[in-house]
């Protein structure tokens, strides 16, 4: 498939709607969800992303709607004896609508989260990846770390 004309920006508040959509959208077409309450979810989230500004949304545009989404999470460390101020990230929730997927919009919403990452001076970002998005990350720049573990608490 061929390129398309994708611009990639640090979501608004004004946002907040169309990043909505994209996680209903995901929710109920590639997880099941059968809920009803989009109006309230909209409501919910707009909200949220106000009262979490550690959270940093961009999205993609392509022929003026909104088709992808990436978050970025910016967390404060603990500091070390050396190094007083100290932050990472985590990359969430990263969505492009299924047909405009393989057209490289993903990998532009990549490379502006990365972007703000070192611009913020992150000591390292992680990313929670589907199987199925793992060689999307890899192609990206991503690298398996054997010290970096993970916990989930039982469903």
């Amino acid at each position: 498939m061929t390129d398309i004309d994708v611009t990639v920006r640090r979501a608004s508040d004004a946002d907040a709607p169309a990043l909505a959509g994209l996680r209903w959208r995901r929710a109920t077409q590639e997880r099941g969800y059968q809920g009803d309450n989009l109006d309230e979810f909209v409501a919910t989230l707009g909200d949220w992303m106000r009262g979490h500004p550690e959270h940093r949304a961009f999205v993609a545009e392509a022929a003026g709607e909104v088709v992808g989404m990436a978050w970025l999470a910016v967390l404060d460390r603990v500091p070390t004896a050396n190094k007083y101020a100290r932050r990472g990230g985590d990359v969430q929730s990263v969505f492009v609508v299924p047909e405009l997927r393989d057209r490289r919009v993903g990998a532009l919403l990549m490379s502006a989260v990365l972007d703000e990452a070192r611009r913020l001076e992150l000591e390292h970002v992680t990313v929670h990846s589907s199987r199925r998005a793992v060689p999307f990350y890899e192609r990206n720049g991503w690298r398996h770390d054997p010290e970096l573990l993970g916990w989930a608490a039982e469903a």
